[in-house]
């Protein structure tokens, strides 16, 4: 329902809740136009000093500063784990970070007017819980930030905006938008229809090309595949790159059948596995990066819908440990584990460790990552997955002390498909919200 700010989608640890709205890629048979009148042979009168980049900007009266900028390029670089940008990826990303504060502007402004304020004990609260994801307490937090460029104030802005901007969408959108049982049943019919097809859970990042720039745009892609094949966030790089409506929420175009995509992006999903990265895919106005993050037939038992019972031992490394040592920390975590006799002995081995025991129940397998998926799916119940884990944090194991087999598919859920055209609609509601807001915006550039 709302949109991410740049920071808590980049690094990937808001609460806050999204769903994904419909895909924007166009059809085989369609080509986007702009309903402008443009001639073809378009002629640039003047030089370009207006739109290249500018380091501060006053919106309605209130600045954006080169600081603010900087400080939430800095989050970028946390979220890509430091990973070295070339020059010309680094200017765009200026670029749209400082269109993203131009935005967050005017979502706190609008917030204002309507008297909407947020209390700073929700803002550090929710500063305390994006600490804890980093191991940090919230003044370790604000120190590791400042180190990197950024600073509590810039994350605690972000958060300010997202509760203003959520909250303004909740009382005059959402209040005001419905779902009637028609159109649910419309969904349930079209689920029934659809039993037992392929259908895929999809991410993207859409650049737009014409016939003049297409070798560009398609070097561009692959310099972002690079990026994200190093370890960038995928749903970091759709938010700061994708032309898709979906950039909002990561890219993520949701649960879409071969039959809605364009004929080459469907006939590459057929042929991915969950956590496959593929791209740049030719689709009609540009190109496309794709991301299987999950496939599954409709209305069919799968075995990943199983239901799992865990146990978690973890070993934390100390503080500077390098790979090399990491490698041999595992190796012996790895032997010392191998053995447990079932999760009863899970806990003794732990002990004997100096590991950690976290037990979980009800964990559905699909909510796992793929890799894990694969191994849990190979176990028997009482056996353990390989080690896994980073040098930077530790290595953990997984016993498995229980799953339960789904015997038939689940029925479309009702209550699922009404919140979801729900927010499907306020999402679209909301984006007109905030293109009305741009268009009336004073904006004055030093």
């Amino acid at each position: 329902m709302t949109k991410f700010s740049t920071m808590i989608g980049l690094i990937a640890v808001a609460a806050v809740g999204i769903t994904p709205v419909l895909a924007q890629t166009v059809s085989d048979n369609e080509v986007p136009t702009t309903s402008l009148n443009i001639p073809g042979n378009v002629q640039i009168f003047g030089d370009a000093k207006p739109n290249v980049y500018r380091p501060s900007a006053s919106v309605n009266g209130e600045i954006i500063t080169a600081t603010d900028i900087e400080q939430r390029m800095a989050l970028i670089r946390i979220a890509n784990n430091n990973v070295e940008l070339p020059a010309e990826e680094v200017q765009r990303l200026r670029s749209q970070v400082f269109s993203n504060l131009i935005d967050e502007k005017l979502q706190i402004q609008e917030a204002k007017a309507a008297e909407i304020t947020i209390d700073e004990n929700v803002v550090n609260d929710q500063f305390a819980r994006l600490a804890t994801r980093f191991k940090q307490t919230p003044d370790q937090f604000s120190t590791y930030l400042t180190s990197k460029g950024s600073s509590a104030a810039a994350v605690k802005q972000q958060i300010r905006g997202e509760f203003a901007w959520d909250r303004l969408l909740s009382r005059n959108i959402q209040s005001t938008t419905n779902v009637s049982p028609e159109e649910v049943d419309i969904v349930v019919k079209q689920l029934n229809d659809s039993k037992g097809q392929d259908e895929f859970h999809l991410g993207e990042i859409y650049l737009s090309a014409s016939p003049e720039n297409a070798a560009a745009v398609s070097e561009n892609a692959k310099k972002i595949i690079q990026s994200l094949q190093a370890g960038g966030s995928f749903a970091a790089y759709a938010r700061q790159f994708s032309e898709a409506s979906t950039a909002v929420v990561g890219g993520d175009l949701g649960w879409v059948k071969a039959g809605q995509l364009p004929a080459s992006m469907g006939e590459a999903a057929t042929q991915m596995q969950p956590g496959q990265l593929v791209g740049p895919i030719e689709v009609p106005g540009g190109v496309s990066i794709m991301l299987m993050i999950d496939r599954r037939q409709v209305l069919t038992a799968d075995p990943r819908d199983a239901i799992l019972s865990l146990k978690q031992i973890s070993l934390d490394f100390p503080k500077g440990t390098t790979q090399a040592k990491a490698s041999e920390l595992a190796g012996k975590f790895a032997e010392a584990t191998r053995g447990i006799a079932g999760c009863g002995g899970a806990d003794a081995v732990a002990t004997s460790l100096g590991a950690t025991v976290v037990s979980r129940d009800n964990i559905e397998m699909r909510a796992l990552p793929a890799p894990l998926q694969a191994t849990l799916a190979s176990l028997q119940i009482g056996q353990t997955t390989q080690p896994f884990g980073a040098a930077n944090e530790g290595v953990s194991v997984l016993v498995l002390c229980g799953r339960d087999m789904p015997q038939t598919a689940t029925a479309p859920n009702v209550e699922q498909i009404e919140q979801k055209l729900l927010e499907d609609k306020v999402n679209k509601r909301a984006q007109r919200y905030l293109r009305d807001l741009r268009r009336d915006a004073v904006i004055e550039y030093s």
